[in-house]
């Protein structure tokens, strides 16, 4: 069985762990000026990183080209996955060689980086939740935190604030200010900035 929203007429599957990496790209190659369903490229949330080898197997054995963005503490299950899958010939791979990508620590962690903390709290009182972040910054368990470490819980502390922030933080980034992972990413799958 196919995973959700896969529809088989793709050339290239990209492997994500879940919706806000999906939603980062998708606004960033719009931002390009770019369709990646025109481009033959599907985006499939994989619902945890942990569900890679299965995903993987089932496309890589239907002949489809696979690429992927996944976070550094997971890179374990990504080797492992790939390689059981067959899509790498070892756990000891190059990932970017076969076009998965490594986030740092995580999208959010990126996102912040590239943006800033200064433009990214802009960001959040554009979007009206500045209060919020002002009531998530006095909470005791927040004591000590850094302003990044608090802007990611922040994005991180609702329900869909990881899919709203992804869509907001690439809109608001100069072009070719994106974190290099997503860069990466789109680039390997030939989708990049119109000139």
């Amino acid at each position: 069985m196919a995973p959700e929203g896969f529809t088989g007429r793709v050339h290239t599957a990209v492997l994500v762990e879940g919706h806000s990496d999906e939603v980062a790209l998708r606004t960033l190659a719009d931002a390009y000026g770019r369709d990646l369903a025109d481009a033959g490229v599907a985006i499939l949330p994989l619902g945890g990183i942990t569900n890679i080898r299965d995903v993987a197997a089932r496309l890589h054995v239907a002949g489809e080209r696979l690429a992927g963005l996944y976070d550094a503490p997971e890179v374990r299950f990504v080797r492992r996955g790939l390689a059981a899958a067959g899509v790498t010939p070892g756990e000891d791979a190059d990932l970017e060689t076969y076009g998965f990508f490594c986030c740092r620590r995580d999208l959010e962690e990126e996102l912040l980086r590239a943006l800033g903390a200064d433009r990214v709290e802009q960001v959040i009182a554009a979007a009206g939740e500045t209060r919020s972040l002002d009531r998530l910054a006095q909470m005791p368990a927040q004591v000590g935190w850094t302003r990044e470490e608090l802007l990611a819980r922040f994005m991180t502390s609702r329900s869909g604030r990881k899919d709203r922030y992804a869509r907001l933080l690439v809109e608001a980034m100069p072009r070719g200010g994106e974190p290099a992972p997503l860069r990466a990413l789109l680039a390997h799958l030939g989708v990049t900035p119109e000139p």
